[in-house]
């Protein structure tokens, strides 16, 4: 994948997002997000660190959460989210929406899926409808299911993953999910929340791994 496309696309997600994050009322911010745990204030703290976080930083707090990564972002993230309030943030998300730096260890892809899913995590439990783009949802599937980092090939084993919107499909399973590309990037990522537009023999399964 030209690594030029993902960044422009990245770029582009990103202040989409920014812009969308603009219309949100102030109790949105306090809502759950399709992260446990996470209100959308979080999520989006979150979404800033991407280009932020150093080697440094991912080190010290993986020893404070006890090598747990989850919690390390978790903290991060709330931490942030008290330093900072929405204006603020969206901001500092603005202004580098176009950044090259991403997170220590990740690879190129991983922004992209990243403000892809989580834009999903904001707008979903809103009742807000966020559109995801054919292709960059498509991109972000492929490496999310390439990844170790996500857990999609054990998750999704002796799955067949159909899109309906798009010409693409995946895995060697009998047993199919057909849905929206975004609604397979959710199920892929781990979110319960992508059953929602998915039917299929595998849907029914999937639901007691989610």
């Amino acid at each position: 994948m030209d690594r030029d496309r993902v960044l422009s696309w990245t770029k582009a997600e990103r202040l989409g997002l920014a812009d969308f994050l603009d219309d949100l009322e102030g109790a949105d911010w306090e809502s759950p997000s399709l992260c446990t745990g996470w209100t959308v204030h979080d999520v989006v703290a979150h979404l800033t660190l991407s280009t932020r976080t150093t080697l440094r930083a991912m080190v010290k707090g993986m020893v404070g959460a006890r090598g747990d990564w989850e919690r390390m972002e978790f903290d991060a993230a709330r931490r942030r989210a008290a330093d900072f309030g929405p204006s603020e943030l969206i901001a500092q998300f603005r202004e580098t929406a176009g950044s090259t730096r991403r997170a220590p260890l990740s690879a190129p892809l991983d922004p992209l899926v990243d403000v892809l899913v989580h834009g999903q995590d904001i707008a979903r439990p809103l009742g807000r409808v966020r559109p995801t783009p054919e292709q960059q949802t498509i991109a972000a599937l492929e490496h999310v299911l390439a990844s170790p980092f996500y857990g999609a090939r054990k998750r999704l084993r002796g799955v067949r993953l159909v899109a309906t919107d798009a010409d693409w499909s995946r895995g060697e399973g009998q047993d199919e999910a057909r849905g929206p590309a975004g609604d397979l990037l959710l199920l892929a990522t781990g979110r319960v929340a992508g059953l929602a537009g998915v039917s299929g023999p595998a849907a029914e399964r999937l639901a007691t791994l989610l």
